[in-house]
């Protein structure tokens, strides 16, 4: 086959339009990169054998698969896995994905370890997140064990204390409806979930701050809600759901003994 004639792709300049003619007189368009077209010195009239005509494709597709990757890569850094998964979601053949990921990794676009020592900073500058919640991101992104761990030890001991403190200290400024021993559970149960260990969040705990009046309101708010409820039965019926909906919650029986003499009272 031989070459007709050469134009570019007026919605992409960077891509050109070759015109093919088959020896049997058909006629057939390959639009290919600019780099494909100056690599195989393509120019009107030029003979074209049907391998160097495999070989061009193969050439384009690697092409757009990697600015492909790169426009991806502009916005931030990737793991190696993140840039798999988002060139096969748009289609791309295995053995092509195979050989951007590597020029990728030769030209330093792609570094695994580098990715994970830099993500590891940015959440621990701007999350509230846990060790644990952090090292389960990376391995969803691909990252090996060995290049987490290493990349771990930026989140100190000290600045998992300090995050999960933090956290108690925002808590407690939020809520005035729990009972102390709830409070204590809720925080705990919050931390473990965004990823502590164990051993901070029991430390996490000794944090917890509580003072009279504010168990108090919070026996208020919660025993005025169990009183709605049971003020139809009769008064030692009452008496014991009252005791055992608020000691559920948390409040010391004599807490709840002197809330009961305020509500005889009333």
């Amino acid at each position: 086959m031989w070459i007709e004639k050469i134009e570019v792709d007026r919605k992409n300049v960077e891509r050109f339009y070759v015109h093919f003619v088959k020896e049997d007189g058909e006629k057939q368009i390959m639009s290919v990169d600019q780099d494909v077209l100056i690599e195989y010195r393509l120019k009107k009239g030029m003979t074209v054998t049907e391998e160097q005509w495999m070989e061009m494709m193969k050439k384009d597709d690697e092409k757009q698969a990697y600015k492909m990757a790169l426009r991806f890569l502009a916005y931030r850094m990737r793991s190696k896995q993140e840039v798999v998964d988002y060139l096969k979601k748009r289609d791309i053949d295995v053995r092509t994905i195979e050989q951007v990921i590597a020029k990728l990794q030769q030209e330093r676009y792609i570094d695994d370890e580098q990715f994970a020592h830099a993500y590891v900073q940015t959440q621990v500058n701007t999350t509230m997140k846990g060790p644990y919640v952090i090292y389960k991101e990376l391995m969803d992104k691909g990252i090996s064990e060995d290049v987490i761990a290493q990349a771990m030890e930026r989140y100190t001991e000290d600045m998992q204390r300090d995050k999960a403190i933090k956290w108690v200290e925002k808590i407690n400024k939020q809520s005035k409806k729990r009972s102390h021993q709830e409070q204590r559970a809720y925080i705990a149960q919050l931390l473990h979930m965004k990823g502590f260990p164990s051993h901070i969040v029991e430390m996490a705990k000794q944090h917890v701050t509580a003072d009279d009046g504010t168990e108090w309101e919070a026996l208020i708010y919660y025993g005025e809600k169990a009183h709605r409820r049971y003020e139809k039965y009769d008064r030692y019926t009452y008496e014991q759901k009252m005791k055992q909906a608020l000691y559920r919650k948390g409040f010391s029986l004599s807490l709840i003994e002197q809330f009961l003499e305020k509500k005889k009272e009333d």
